[in-house]
């Protein structure tokens, strides 16, 4: 696996741990999530721009954005059971695709 898609899946999972931490650190007043928090979209942003030194810049908030949403929709319904409904997994399966098309058909990621 090419080193930039290693960053990008480091980046996606940095963000989806912090953004997940977000809701536990009730607005910033518990500490551990908090550091979790601020920690968290460091390394995500870190290893984004590290992502950006080969890829493109649309291609890769695209893919980072959408796998991030789909991810953080999973961990919320399972930690904190807040299930989508039928519309919102809707709109997350065509996020997903989305996601699935630009990575098997774009000549603009790099494989």
């Amino acid at each position: 696996m090419p080193i930039h898609l290693v960053h990008l899946i480091v980046a996606i999972i940095a963000e989806v741990i912090a953004t997940s931490a977000l809701k536990a650190s009730n607005g910033f007043t518990v500490l551990v999530p908090s550091i979790v928090v601020i920690v968290g979209y460091a390394i995500a942003f870190y290893f984004l721009a590290l992502t950006l030194k080969v890829m493109p810049v649309g291609v890769t908030y695209a893919i980072w954005s959408g796998l991030g949403v789909v991810l953080v929709a999973i961990v919320g319904a399972v930690l904190y059971r807040q299930v989508p409904d039928f519309w919102a997994m809707l709109g997350i399966a065509l996020i997903m695709a989305g996601v699935i098309v630009i990575n098997l058909m774009s000549k603009t990621v790099t494989h």
